[in-house]
């Protein structure tokens, strides 16, 4: 045999037709083994031509021509010789395992095969037959679901899905079951106006979509005039209706919005209420002082332990004070209000004894002047001793902004950060010395501090007097933080009483509606 260029071509091992029949079929072998051949030429030196997936080639080295470029065949089996032995004026690819097509319409291009290789085997090979869910066919598939804005399984513009990524969404339970079943809730206090926006996730927890807190001050000056004044009410009207743009914005399935002490006490309060209505569109409803104590137990249920057999749960609020003995036996109800024995609301908070007593500049003398006020509201609370049989038996447990101040200057934070103080433990001795240095602090240095600031500087230590008459009446080794209360406990009211966490677990596996 001549070499093209004039010299002779040695005979060597895999230099003629058979030869390399033989070595195509080895690099098939190793394509099945390692996806692709090593020594196979690349894809883009086959160049196609026209819509038939013709593919351009040199003659035949028979005739005198170079050595043709050796070709992979994608077909599944069959001898490779028979790529070398087809007619020239052949056009059709068609795979030995499958027949030919009908229509005599050719099979795709080598780009049209890349593109579809996902549902293909190695090397663009058609899956066998007995795995016929996994053909590029088409499959009928399910319609999405758009009502309600349930839009998960839906495709992306311009991109095609696979059929097993398909399969796989069907399958998998979505991370958040009830993706449209929002919940709000809203407690418009004394001092604070808050709003919580969540959605259920795991059986009794929920995911918080959208929140606000904004200090009002709406029972300021009632403890003296019994009537609310009109700066607090054009304060919390503002704030409520913030609450009202968050509410309006989303689709919620069910929220309870709550007014405590401060339009319970006031004269006025009905005529507030009437002015919110037509303001804002948010009719708020004015609960009872047991329904606030229960309340305040549900928000902080997770926060009790297993092995705790008593707790006495306090809420520190601005115009008024709950208190929940709760007493827990060999078995435990679901919701951990229902195992209040005895409860108590003091008709004193943070705003009413600061303004009494003065909480700017407050003295040692001032200062157990309040806790000798709060002290003597709790001698008429007509509450059995707690037998405490071990130290895990019995602590408590602190929800308000008084003791999530006292966590905050104890962990000494820049800046008030809920994730460090929700639920953390102080210790007595902790809890003594904090308010020892917030007593020693003038106001300047209490509003200079990140987890006081100038909004609460003359709250925190009537605060803190309220909390000194707790612990003297049950007096414990231990509390325990909470930053959380009635907005929590309406959420999970509301989520238990709708049955969104026991449908999640008889649907487990199933894709929620």
């Amino acid at each position: 045999m001549k070499d093209p260029e004039g010299g002779v071509k040695p005979q060597l091992d895999g230099a003629s037709a058979a030869g390399r029949g033989d070595g195509k079929k080895s690099r098939r072998r190793k394509g099945k083994r390692g996806g692709h051949s090593r020594n196979a030429a690349p894809p883009a030196q086959h160049v196609s031509s026209g819509e038939l997936g013709e593919t351009a080639r040199p003659t035949d080295h028979v005739a005198g021509n170079p050595a043709r470029k050796r070709k992979r065949r994608r077909g599944a089996g069959g001898p490779s010789e028979a790529a070398s032995k087809r007619p020239q004026g052949e056009d059709k690819i068609v795979a030995a395992d499958q027949p030919a097509r009908p229509d005599g319409d050719t099979p795709p291009s080598r780009r049209n095969r890349r593109k579809h290789r996902g549902k293909r085997g190695l090397q663009g090979r058609p899956l066998a037959q007995q795995k016929p869910a996994a053909q590029v066919q088409p499959q009928p598939s399910a319609p999405v679901a758009r009502s309600g804005g349930d839009n998960r399984t839906a495709e992306a513009p311009g991109r095609t899905q696979r059929p097993a990524e398909r399969d796989q969404q069907r399958s998998t339970p979505a991370q958040h079951p009830w993706p449209d079943e929002l919940y709000a809730a809203l407690d418009l206090g004394t001092n604070n106006c808050r709003l919580l926006i969540a959605q259920p996730t795991r059986p009794g927890q929920f995911r918080v979509v959208d929140a606000f807190s904004r200090i009002v001050r709406l029972g300021e000056g009632l403890a003296a005039s019994g009537r609310l004044s009109d700066d607090a009410m054009d304060r919390a009207v503002d704030a409520l209706r913030v609450c009202a743009s968050k509410l309006k914005n989303r689709e919620i399935r069910r929220m309870r919005l709550i007014a405590t002490e401060a339009c319970r006490q006031a004269s006025n309060g009905a005529e507030f209420l009437e002015r919110v209505v037509t303001e804002t569109g948010l009719e708020l409803e004015v609960i009872d002082r047991e329904t606030e104590a229960r309340l305040a137990v549900s928000g902080c249920s997770s926060l009790v332990g297993r092995e705790t057999r008593s707790v006495v749960l306090f809420d520190i609020g601005g115009g008024s004070s709950e208190i929940a003995v709760i007493r827990i036996g060999d078995s435990r109800f679901n919701r951990l209000a229902n195992h209040i024995t005895h409860w108590t609301s003091l008709p004193v908070g943070v705003v009413t004894l600061s303004e009494r007593h003065g909480g700017r500049d407050v003295t040692p003398d001032v200062f157990e002047g309040m806790v000798a006020e709060v002290a003597g509201m709790l001698s008429g609370f007509d509450c059995p001793a707690i037998d405490i049989g071990q130290a895990d038996d019995f602590h408590l447990i602190g929800t308000s902004g008084t003791v999530t101040t006292l966590a905050g200057v104890h962990l000494d934070l820049p800046r008030y950060d809920r994730r460090k103080v929700d639920g953390i433990w102080l210790s007595d001795d902790e809890v003594s010395a904090m308010q020892a240095k917030l007593l020693s602090w003038d106001f300047e240095s209490r509003a200079a501090n990140p987890c006081i600031g100038p909004d609460r500087a003359d709250l925190v230590l009537a605060g803190c007097a309220i909390l000194e008459a707790i612990r003297r009446r049950w007096p414990s080794p231990r509390m325990r933080v909470a930053d959380r209360g009635l907005r929590e406990g309406l959420l999970t009211d509301m989520m238990a009483d709708d049955g969104v966490w026991r449908r999640h677990r008889n649907r487990r596996g199933q894709r929620g509606k």
